[in-house]
């Protein structure tokens, strides 16, 4: 088959095996067999670019970073809903919608507790998709709706202009997953589906959100060009044909069913696989909608019943403290089991000391408790009438509770942390930091494969890495010897890498890759560097005074100071790399936009930086230089209105040459 008609038939056979596992949840295609052709189309796509589409598949893992989110007016604005909280409300709606209207028919519908996006589509192509923000111009997030993968990305017999509304959320199993790992980071926990959905559309490297596995449910028509429909029902059933993945909807005819909607509704809440913060109630026929019209604020066809949250009372028994791979302490109240919100609670968050202080938590107290979010179990208040006698204020432990070293409180934060180097609790993050891609860049060691070698006492510190045997590896895979070797070969590999990426990988906190690389270029060596003072090291611009205390202080301690000596004994290069300087775009500001195709925003950064230049994101009479790819938009208009010189990709070239 000609690698054109290869890439189009592997296109729709993959994205039909999207739409049979994330819409209709039954999958027909192995795992194994998707995942082959998969690589079978980025290969082909790798060698005919020409032929790629710009919805592929393999976009679907996440293309490249941007700079920024451009505005986006939407062509239908995106109304928000008017909220009731009481049957009472409810009878009101309806009791002014038939005023107008007469024998109302309502679609009752879950209301998806996540982040409303409008989708567009040309010609059955999926073009664009923008966040509501304030309901008339919002965000162009399209890359990262590209990386989810119940979203078409080309229906068939679609109107020329097609454009839907729906609600992106995170699936309760991918969040509570989510946050076991953030939580293992010793990273803050993302509060609800709802701020870890709406924080992950909103990254600029799509990779990101991809690797979050977002999902939606589309619940309206905006818009239909050269289509007509009598209903909202009519329009959900239309979608559906179109292969979207639409929200489930009831049509009654009364209050009453409208009311016991509702009710079931809120009974069957915590079965679904989402978050939902309450029920929504629209006029089924668009032409009592259109007739009833819409406030400064909200349609008057419309309303969202919010469902009040949860409470119940419980004792806590006890507290028990975490220690997190940052080596933040974090305590945890174990309470007595109670049924809450469809799910068996038997612990609760207590973030940290100055909130277990400002609510007065003790262990023993009868507490009140509810999920925030619906989803994480937090204490509201002690009831201080049931607080039995002789209970004590709760202070976090002095030493820490894993490796027994000093616990001491952050100077900028509220997070107590142990202070231990080696301390067992905090070895498997500090590892894979180390050979992380932009640290060491170890290609192999993965995060199970750390734990492995961990748990076989094979490593104790980063530096063990290098110490490692082929038959202390090569049982780690069912491949064996060939997966080992090729491990090693890596291994051996990052000893060569320049010292700023080392300097990175140590993990000293506030020192991320900006001030490593300027701590490489200042010393040269890791043995100047060890040896700077607080006072060399402020003296460099980007290190602050607590960063230059971290790094002293890290340097003074023994353990560190043996793994740098066993790193310099495993040949790990301790060097900068000199580079002659050359500072021809001293002075310049680049802005770059549009879509490059000869080299990457991050390729073409790097370059400009390393001459001496500087990369805004925005248009400004500071600008020396807009470099414009293929449709490029508002930057490049307002170049030209300031008269700012631009350059195609060749002319920057030229000037890189």
């Amino acid at each position: 088959m000609e690698p054109k008609s290869r890439i189009q038939s592997l296109t729709k056979l993959l994205e039909e095996a999207n739409y049979k596992y994330y819409v209709l949840d039954a999958p027909e295609m192995a795992d194994y067999e998707y995942d082959h052709l998969l690589r079978e189309l980025e290969e082909l796509e790798a060698q005919y670019p020409q032929f790629a589409s710009a919805n592929s598949p393999t976009k679907r893992v996440g293309g490249k970073a941007l700079d920024r989110f451009e505005k986006v007016e939407h062509a239908v604005p995106l109304e928000s809903l008017q909220d009731v909280f009481s049957p009472d409300e409810v009878e009101e709606f309806d009791q002014r919608v038939r005023q107008s209207c007469s024998d109302p028919v309502y679609s009752v519908e879950p209301k998806v507790d996540g982040l409303s996006v409008a989708l567009e589509y040309v010609d059955g192509v999926f073009t664009r998709g923008a966040t509501r923000g304030d309901g008339m111009v919002g965000e162009d997030v399209t890359e990262n709706l590209r990386t989810i993968r119940s979203i078409p990305m080309q229906l068939e017999d679609a109107p020329h202009r097609l454009i839907v509304r729906g609600e992106v959320f995170m699936p309760r199993a991918v969040f509570e997953e989510l946050n076991q790992k953030r939580e293992a980071m010793g990273q803050s926990l993302f509060a609800n589906p709802r701020n870890a959905a709406a924080g992950s559309l909103r990254q600029l490297d799509p990779s990101i959100a991809a690797a979050r596995k977002l999902d939606i449910l589309i619940f309206n028509l905006q818009l239909a060009e050269g289509k007509e429909f009598q209903s909202h029902g009519e329009t959900l059933d239309y979608l559906r044909s179109l292969k979207f993945k639409v929200i489930p909807y009831e049509l009654c005819r009364t209050l009453q069913q409208v009311q016991a909607a509702i009710v079931r509704i809120d009974r069957e809440r915590y079965e679904l696989p989402f978050d939902i913060d309450g029920a929504v109630v629209k006029l089924n026929e668009l032409s009592q909608r259109k007739l009833l019209g819409s406030t400064a604020k909200f349609p008057r066809w419309a309303c969202a019943y919010k469902y009040p949250p949860e409470i119940k009372e419980t004792v806590l028994q006890e507290i028990v403290v975490q220690v997190g791979r940052t080596g933040v302490l974090t305590p945890k109240a174990v309470v007595a089991p109670v049924r809450l919100a469809g799910t068996t609670v038997t612990n609760a968050t207590l973030h940290n000391q100055d909130l277990i202080t400002q609510k007065d938590i003790r262990i023993g107290d009868t507490v009140r408790i509810r999920k925030a979010g619906e989803i994480i179990p937090e204490i509201l208040e002690v009831v201080l009438s049931k607080r039995p006698e002789g209970t004590s204020p709760y202070q976090l432990p002095e030493h820490c509770p894993v490796c027994g070293a000093k616990v001491c409180r952050d100077e900028d934060g509220a997070a107590f942390r142990c202070t231990g180097s080696q301390c067992p609790a905090q070895l498997s993050r500090n590892i894979a930091h180390f050979v992380s891609r932009n640290a060491m860049d170890i290609d192999g060691l993965g995060e199970s494969i750390v734990d492995q070698l961990i748990h076989k006492g094979c490593i104790k510190s980063p530096a063990d890495i290098y110490s490692l045997e082929l038959d202390e590896v090569k049982s780690l895979w069912k491949s064996g010897e060939k997966a080992a070797k090729n491990l090693l070969a890596a291994i051996a590999d990052s000893k060569t890498r320049d010292l700023s990426r080392l300097i990175f990988a140590l993990g000293i906190r506030q020192v991320g890759e900006k001030a490593a690389k300027v701590l490489a270029k200042t010393f040269g060596h890791m043995d100047a560097l060890m040896a700077a003072s607080v006072e060399e090291l402020t003296q460099i611009r980007d290190i602050g005074a607590i960063t230059a205390e971290n790094i002293v202080c890290w340097f003074a301690d023994p353990a560190c100071k043996e793994m740098i000596e066993a790193l310099r004994n495993a040949g790990v290069n301790l060097s900068a790399e000199q580079k002659q300087v050359d500072d021809r775009f001293a002075g310049l500001t680049f802005v770059l936009t549009g879509a490059l195709s000869l080299f990457t925003r991050d390729e073409a950064t790097e370059k400009i930086e390393a001459f001496g230049g500087k990369v805004s994101g925005s248009v400004s009479k500071k600008t020396s230089y807009v470099v414009a790819g293929e449709n490029a938009g508002s930057k490049l208009k307002k170049a030209n209105e300031l008269g700012i010189s631009v350059l195609t990709e060749e002319e920057f070239l030229n000037m890189l040459a």
